[in-house]
């Protein structure tokens, strides 16, 4: 463990930034692309996507991340979760991570739901025997028993959210990094939703919760992290940072 590094702290994000290189010219075809990066002549410019974001979360803290689209939540997100790697700075991490960013985007859409459990699990690191003993939990939760046998090209997209969302809560992560998750299924299932993410909180796992919705922010979260074009604006309670962030939009 870094000698900096208190024995609580499950999350640390220290000084990141995330730059992305973005074309500058108009290149409508694919040959017209190469052509040009042939004869160098594509202009490229800088998009700084996040600039120093630093912030700890602790065991137990459920933080919330505000922000206007394109903030960089999910850039953030992918970062902590080790989807991506930042251009500059360090994410160090406590206990393992179950990221819930982009649900279902490991399935297999010419197989059946019964066997993308199996392939989605395997991909979120559940071992197959630990995935027949929750398979019953899990066809339960998702409430697809009735097509668990078709292939999910036949499936809604709400009913594609539903599996993924009961293969990944299947377990209590140490940390959970949840991006917008609690929008999934109709409006019954998301208050199903809504109460299995409080139990996996009441039960002391560290979350770290992207939504849209400050309300649902203010009511779930302890501390909240608001982002403003890629840096951290504000940090702190959670009342606190939402009724700064509501009165932005008020004033302006």
């Amino acid at each position: 463990m870094d000698q900096g590094i208190l024995k609580e702290d499950m999350i640390r994000v220290e000084n990141v930034s995330m730059n992305f290189r973005l074309m500058n010219d108009r290149i409508s075809s694919i040959k017209e692309m190469m052509t040009a990066l042939a004869k160098r002549k594509v202009k490229f410019k800088v998009f700084h996507a996040l600039e120093d974001v630093d912030f700890t979360i602790q065991r137990g803290d459920v933080v919330g991340l505000i922000g206007h689209n394109g903030a960089g939540k999910s850039t953030l997100l992918k970062i902590i979760s080790g989807i991506m790697r930042p251009t500059k700075g360090k994410v160090w991490r406590g206990a393992n991570i179950v990221p819930m960013l982009e649900l279902g985007s490991g399935f297999d859409y010419d197989l059946s739901g019964h066997e993308n459990i199996f392939l989605n699990g395997a991909i979120l690191g559940y071992s197959k025997e630990f995935l027949h003993s929750k398979y019953d939990e899990i066809v339960a939760f998702s409430e697809l028993a009735e097509f668990i046998h078709t292939p999910l090209r036949n499936y809604s997209s709400g009913m594609l959210m539903r599996l993924a969302f009961s293969i990944a809560t299947v377990v209590e992560p140490e940390i959970l990094i949840v991006d917008e998750v609690l929008a999934v299924g109709d409006e019954r299932f998301q208050e199903k939703s809504k109460k299995r993410m409080m139990e996996l909180m009441s039960g002391g796992t560290t979350v770290l919760f992207v939504s849209h919705n400050i309300d649902q922010i203010r009511e779930m979260c302890n501390r909240v992290v608001w982002l403003d074009h890629g840096k951290v604006k504000m940090i702190g309670e959670a009342d606190e940072v939402c009724d700064a962030y509501r009165k932005q939009f008020l004033e302006s």
